[in-house]
């Protein structure tokens, strides 16, 4: 009879300890559904501000003057990006014959937004709107192309500055699908496991020598390779970042091992000449901090940024914030 009693009980606590297993091999493997709906690219930022907010990496923000071009947008919509912006996710397209000679972008954010007051101010900016899958999208002329912005649900929006315009209607489309633990772009299901848990912001870039100069990121070997970036939050030893670059062979690790720590080196030592003693503890720590390592076919890049580092540096960011402050 005992035994009887104790069955029901051992078989709900392996029902947990599957649930957890699963929950946990999914976080492993699965990117963050904004991410999930990105279309193909040749990399991919992701950032969840909402547990960078909980862990008060940057402390008390000070308060901004905002341009009139964005404070006329807060007006419009009563969305502001510092306060309700949840998660980001973003698709970086490499120039290409189907992008266009510049490199163009995809995005997805969870936020908190007024739906109705969104929809009326992209109404007033766009040129046309089309639907797709009973959703709106509003081409906006900007800068000589067609950003394209689409509503996907009360906290999800897209938007996509592709020349093609199947590029936001796939993201509309996999939105209206059942959500799939193993979808997403194929460069996020083969580099994705290999972003550490407890992540705050990761990046997964294809780097090819022959697109470097359109992505900004130059490698300083002319192998191809993959990095994989990532940043977590240690409330006692401040933000680690981790950059793994995946080469071709272990030379080629090797090779891009040497070369970045006699980049390194360089860089320590300009900084000793010319900070000499005024130079800031904090930053002197977190140069300090850089380390490079073989790993087999892998060079990892790792530093700690001190908290106190951050937050000083966020003090210091421009008054004003908007387009005209970053010309």
């Amino acid at each position: 009879m005992r035994i009887k009693r104790r069955l029901p009980v051992l078989f709900g606590l392996l029902l947990f300890v599957a649930a957890v297993g699963a929950v946990v091999f999914l976080r492993k493997h699965a990117p963050p559904e904004p991410a999930r709906l990105l279309p193909g690219a040749d990399g991919f930022v992701y950032a969840d501000l909402r547990w960078m907010r909980l862990a008060n990496v940057t402390g008390t923000l000070p308060s901004v003057k905002h341009d009139s071009d964005y404070e006329q947008f807060i007006q419009g919509t009563g969305f502001e990006f510092e306060r309700d912006l949840q998660e980001a996710a973003v698709a970086i397209h490499n120039a290409s014959p189907a992008s266009g000679p510049e490199t163009r972008f995809s995005y997805v954010f969870v936020a908190t937004i007024d739906g109705d007051r969104f929809r009326t101010y992209l109404k007033g900016l766009a040129a046309s709107t089309e639907e797709y899958r009973s959703v709106a999208i509003y081409n906006i002329p900007l800068d000589g192309r067609t950003l394209r912005v689409a509503i996907l649900g009360v906290d999800t929006v897209a938007v996509s500055n592709h020349n093609d315009p199947a590029v936001i209607r796939g993201i509309i489309e996999r939105s209206r699908k059942l959500a799939s633990p193993f979808g997403g772009p194929a460069l996020l299901r083969q580099f994705y496991k290999h972003v550490p848990l407890t992540s705050l912001a990761w990046a997964v870039v294809r780097m090819n020598p022959s697109d470097q100069s359109t992505t900004g990121f130059v490698l300083p070997n002319a192998s191809a390779a993959t990095v994989v970036a990532s940043v977590r939050y240690r409330p006692l030893a401040g933000v680690h970042f981790q950059a793994e670059a995946f080469t071709a062979n272990e030379q080629s690790a090797e090779q891009l091992t040497q070369q970045v720590n006699a980049f390194l080196e360089v860089f320590r030592s300009a900084e000793i000449s010319v900070g000499g003693q005024s130079s800031d503890p904090d930053m002197k720590k977190t140069i300090e901090s850089f380390k490079i390592e073989q790993k087999n076919e892998r060079a990892v890049l790792t530093a700690t940024v001190p908290a106190e580092l951050i937050r000083k540096l966020v003090a210091a960011a421009p008054a004003e914030i908007g387009p005209k402050a970053h010309q």
